[in-house]
């Protein structure tokens, strides 16, 4: 004689819109940043590095000493200078044979040869000189006046503040999803206010270590909130799916291979493996193996056999 189980609460599955978001977390760069550092080796004899301000590109920043290559420059354009006056003269003298070919080639390659000798001193020169490269806001200085510094000192830091970046990863099975243009929405710690950003670019492949696609974004806003380095929480919209079939996630049994659902066939216990698509806090949307209008099994899942006779206590809609 066929035993009625126990009775047991099931939903009927139906087709509803999902909206495919994820959150996860970023933070915010500038869209530019440099370690301001020297070239060459020198003593400080000039800061204009004013700390927490903004300076336009081109302002001289930091001044090394440099008045020996000043002197040689000097010294240059005067050797500079009375050799282009010999080598006018011999160029008149060259007209009326009055000077050797050999010796006027001579003059001329020394007249180039002294040039060189100062684009290479100017070069120095400029060397000697910290410029901001861009707009931007100066960190804090880590140097003195009179202070040696050497190639691999950070003298200070700029940054462009006026322009953010948002630097954010993604799961990779989302990779794809995301292009350039693709909008997105943000949130900053202690602050529930969305702010919006736009990508323009992602890193070339997935990383080997996480999994994940490193994407940046452009914040469109501006405000005095937003600061780089700050942690936020990036909203992805991926699209919506109008016809979604949404289960209770208490009524999936997970298997070593499959995940499958109990749904009532002919008013008994059928197993059905089923695929899983996007998970929501209480429900996972299914893929394939049910369809809207069956009857699933939510809950007494472990006392339920392949035939069972059911019972339902409870059916939700």
């Amino acid at each position: 004689k066929e035993k009625v189980q126990r009775k047991v609460d099931a939903e009927i599955a139906k087709s509803s819109s999902l909206i495919n978001d994820i959150a996860v977390s970023g933070s915010l760069m500038p869209y530019e940043e440099v370690a301001l550092m020297n070239e060459n080796a020198g003593r400080v004899v000039m800061i204009n590095l004013p700390e927490g301000k903004f300076v336009k590109k081109g302002t001289l920043l930091v001044q090394l000493f440099d008045d020996d290559l000043q002197a040689n420059l000097k010294k240059l354009q005067t050797q500079l200078s009375i050799q282009e006056k010999i080598y006018e003269r011999q160029s008149e003298l060259l007209k009326v044979n009055g000077l050797s070919q050999y010796d006027y080639d001579q003059t001329f390659l020394q007249v180039n040869s002294i040039k060189a000798d100062i684009e290479v001193e100017k070069s120095l020169i400029r060397k000697s000189v910290i410029l901001a490269p861009f707009d931007g806001v100066i960190g804090l200085k880590n140097i003195s006046v009179g202070a040696q510094v050497t190639p691999s000192t950070n003298l200070a830091t700029i940054r462009m503040v006026d322009k953010l970046k948002l630097d954010f990863s993604i799961p990779e099975k989302y990779s794809s999803e995301i292009k350039p243009g693709f909008k997105v929405k943000f949130t900053i710690s202690g602050n529930d206010k969305l702010y919006d950003a736009t990508v323009f670019a992602s890193e070339g492949g997935i990383d080997a270590n996480t999994r994940n696609l490193r994407v940046r974004a452009l914040v469109i806003n501006k405000s005095d909130e937003l600061v780089p380095g700050g942690f936020t929480n990036v909203q992805l919209t991926l699209g919506e799916n109008k016809n979604a079939i949404m289960i209770s996630a208490q009524a999936l049994i997970p298997q070593e291979r499959n995940k499958s659902l109990i749904v009532s066939k002919n008013g008994k216990a059928h197993f059905v493996i089923v695929n899983t698509g996007i998970r929501k806090e209480s429900t996972v949307e299914i893929l394939n193996g049910i369809h809207p209008g069956d009857t699933v099994v939510v809950n007494g899942l472990l006392f339920l056999k392949e035939g069972v006779k059911l019972s339902f206590s409870n059916i939700k809609n």
